[in-house]
Formats: C-alpha cells, structure tokens, sequence
C-alpha cells in the first residue's frame, strides 16, 4: 500500500501504526528539515507546514501560518506528536506554533505523519545558571531557559547525551533544543550541544 492512500485511510479513520515514517525521521531534528524527496515512490514529495494554531476541531488543527497562508491539518493515529518530548495529540493547545510534515490530500488538507509542537532550535550564549533554569542571550534578546527534571539533557563537544549539566559554564555557545512556553515566553530544554 502506498503512504498516500495509507494516510488517506488513517485520516477517514482507519489504521493504527507505529513506527518509522517514508517521509523521514519523526525525532525532534527532523522539524528543521522542510520538504525533501520521500522514500516511498508513491510519495513525490512531502509538504512542511508551519504556524500558530488558531483552532482545533477535532483531529484537525487550523493553522494561521507565518506568511498569511492557512494550513488545515488532519492528524490521523499514525501521526507521530512532539512537544518537548513525544506525546498525543491531546497535549496540543490553541495558541501554539507547530510545524508539521505530511501528504497533500485531494481536498487540500496535510494528513500529518508528524508534528512538532512550540518546537525551538536556537544559537545562544549562556549568561546565567540557576538550579532549575538558565538565562541565555540569542539575538540580543534575554531568553530564560527551564531545565526539565527527567528531560533536559547535554551533549558537549559531540559526545553522548547525559543529564549530566554541571559542566555547563557561563559564556558557552550553546545550540538548545526546546518547547517554546507561549505563557510566559520562556523555554523549556530539550537538549543542550555545548562545545567546550
């Protein structure tokens, strides 16, 4: 079977699969990656999109995207869900930003194979550390970032990731990996790759 029909199937409520996609990875990198040839050749390519969730009504999200363009999303039971680390769908709230890959249907909708949610990948330098937070600087704006118990971890000089974070220093460029918080404009960490 075809991914596009596969979609089509779980977006009119058919299957339940988990697992990898033929449009690329579902991690948290893969957000960044915009449209690119798909591994299923019934899949010419996939369709990124990106915005500010205005509405939700059911397993569709309605979104305002950044340039003046709206996206209707279906999220079917095959569409893998991040928002700081992988979830459901029901985590999703109006308000967030998101951006999602997926397959163009004949009605114009995006049947979703993945969705990062409030998702952030920034160059910063680190001007503050707390116990559960640290002040970072990107782009001459002050960005407070929260350290997730369980969550945040940091990887340095290309090594293995570990929460391991005391050997976080002030005045290191770091590259964060995070969920942004539209409540109080802050971030919550994901991952830190810190060059030491």
């Amino acid at each position: 079977m075809d991914r596009r029909r596969f979609l089509t199937g779980a977006a009119l409520g058919g299957a339940t699969i988990v697992g990898a996609s033929a449009l690329g990875a579902l991690d948290a990198d893969a957000a960044f990656a915009g449209t690119r040839s798909t591994l299923d050749p019934g899949v010419i390519e996939s369709v990124f999109a990106e915005g500010r969730i205005g509405a939700i009504k059911g397993s569709t999200l309605h979104v305002a995207g950044s340039w003046g363009e709206t996206h209707i999303v279906q999220l079917t039971n095959a569409t893998s869900v991040w928002k700081l680390r992988e979830t459901s769908p029901t985590e999703i709230e109006i308000g967030d930003g998101m951006y999602g890959r997926g397959v163009r249907m004949p009605d114009g909708t995006i049947a979703a194979d993945a969705v990062w949610v409030n998702i952030v990948h920034l160059e910063c330098t680190l001007k503050g550390i707390g116990r559960d937070r640290i002040e970072l600087a990107h782009d001459n704006h002050r960005v407070v970032g929260r350290l997730v118990p369980g969550t945040t971890v940091a990887s340095y000089n290309g090594g293995a990731l570990t929460g391991d974070l005391s050997r976080l220093a002030i005045g290191q460029a770091v590259r964060v990996l995070g969920a942004w918080r539209p409540s109080d404009d802050a971030v919550d960490v994901a991952r830190l790759t810190v060059a030491v």
